[in-house]
């Protein structure tokens, strides 16, 4: 019963490469994002928040229909980027990383500001105060004590790039072996005669993923912790 076919480990290993290189694009601007969030004061920062967010509160259809007139080959961003730099997003597995990556970026941003929030920031200052650059400070003090919550932020973004659909079927469509990641292949299965088999045997796969995500995230977690904070 749990023999997978080539199409299914195909699905299998295009969604895990899908969530990888999400996250990965996702993880720097994350960064970035959260640190504004937890440390600035400008006006507009409610505004910023609430556009970070809105992938969260929206119609996955809604922000999928959104990329594809944006990054779709006829959009502004599309067609910018295909006719000078011959990158396509629209029914490519690209695009099903930047859907994935989108849906997925509140998560991540929410995780690792909250982690910046918590930093003491008399040690960022007492370094300041020793000579050390800004930029010195942040490598230093505030990513090493940040980094439990950038672990969750991470894998939080790869589980639910992983488990994408609305989005990524909106605008790159469910493609066999291009586009059709877990959970689009589930919905074909499930959708034609005798596919209820292979569509819990892909169920099974996703959920044992997930989890290996999730513990793999406590034990660096944890290990973080023990490092630079001596929990």
């Amino acid at each position: 019963m749990f023999d997978l076919t080539p199409d299914e480990w195909i699905a299998i290993r295009l969604s895990i490469r899908i969530a990888i290189v999400a996250t990965a694009v996702a993880l720097p601007f994350g960064i970035a994002v959260a640190w504004v969030l937890a440390r600035k004061d400008f006006w507009g920062k409610s505004l910023l928040g609430g556009l970070v967010h809105l992938p969260l509160v929206l119609p996955p259809v809604v922000t999928g229909y959104l990329l594809l007139i944006t990054f779709g080959r006829r959009g502004p961003a599309g067609a910018f980027l295909a006719d000078n730099f011959g990158i396509v997003f629209s029914f490519r597995w690209t695009g099903a990383a930047l859907a994935c990556g989108v849906m997925a970026f509140p998560l991540l941003v929410r995780a690792i500001r909250l982690s910046f929030e918590a930093i003491d920031r008399r040690l960022e200052d007492a370094a300041g105060t020793l000579g050390a650059s800004p930029f010195r400070v942040f490598l230093t003090i505030t990513m090493p004590l940040a980094l439990p919550g950038i672990i969750a932020g991470m894998v939080l973004c790869f589980a639910k790039a992983l488990g994408e659909f609305g989005a990524t079927i909106t605008f790159v469509s469910n493609i066999p072996g291009e586009t059709q990641t877990i959970s689009a292949a589930i919905y074909t299965l499930t959708q034609v005669p005798g596919g209820d088999a292979a569509a819990f045997r892909l169920v099974v796969v996703a959920i044992v993923i997930s989890l290996a995500a999730l513990i793999a995230s406590e034990w660096f977690a944890r290990r973080a912790g023990m490092r630079y904070h001596g929990d």
